[in-house]
């Protein structure tokens, strides 16, 4: 993408031109508008962000020490790979992250809490509603943030918070899997997951929680395996 930022933006960002350039081609890569194996040219960024190559070089670092972009051996860059030979491990740890944060939600959740969760519950039913994958995404990673913070084990959080921010990219190919008819069962879900913490019922908060992890990582596997797959950009 060339697209230049306002000026406006770039003087409100002044002095911190590492991280402004960082969090947004972070965000295009998760959310795919940078696919996978784009290029990545260091020159055009900084004419983009109307920056030297200092801080956008150190911005890749930044990207490359998370495993989004890769610098091949003839020293050009590119957005990495989806890794799905190893994905199994990525969605072990997400099956489990579900389960823990909903059942420790179930178990020491406050009123105050619900408030938050059955909020982002309404703002993901609307991006349903609207068909906003990318809405979708984001409102679905804070309404299972808000149940984590509700089992307050920071650690168990952090760890949830960064497997839903690492899984953007999956996520975006699994909405688009449905081809824009996103099954009500989601919001279901989700309702009935705030009913049983609620309730307190941490054996129900697992079994929803595991059910409704499980059947994303069937459609998900469902994806890479169908022919299509041929057509992702990888």
């Amino acid at each position: 993408m060339n697209m230049k930022l306002p000026t406006s933006n770039l003087e409100r960002k002044r002095g911190s031109g590492v991280k402004l350039v960082y969090d947004i081609l972070r965000d295009e890569i998760l959310d795919l508008v940078l696919p996978p194996g784009s290029p990545i040219d260091e020159v055009q960024l900084a004419e983009r962000f109307e920056m030297s190559r200092t801080p956008i070089r150190e911005a890749l670092v930044r990207l490359a020490g998370e495993g989004l972009i890769d610098t091949l051996p003839n020293r050009s860059t590119m957005v990495s790979n989806i890794d799905f030979l190893n994905m199994h491990t990525f969605f072990d740890a997400l099956v489990l992250m579900y389960r823990v944060t909903t059942r420790l939600a179930a178990q020491y959740h406050r009123p105050e809490d619900l408030v938050v969760i059955r909020g982002f519950h309404e703002e993901y039913a609307a991006a349903v509603e609207a068909r906003n994958a990318l809405a979708m995404i984001a409102t679905n990673a804070a309404f299972h943030s808000a149940i984590a913070d509700a089992g307050r084990n920071p650690y168990f959080t952090s760890l949830f918070r960064r497997l839903l921010d690492e899984g953007r990219r999956i996520l975006r190919l699994y909405y688009r899997s449905y081809e824009d008819q996103f099954p009500q069962r989601f919001v279901d879900e989700h309702a009935q997951m705030i009913a049983v913490i609620a309730a307190r019922d941490m054996e129900n908060a697992d079994r929803l929680a595991k059910a409704h992890a499980e059947q994303i990582v069937s459609q998900i596997q469902k994806l890479f395996t169908r022919e299509e797959r041929l057509n992702i950009t990888l």
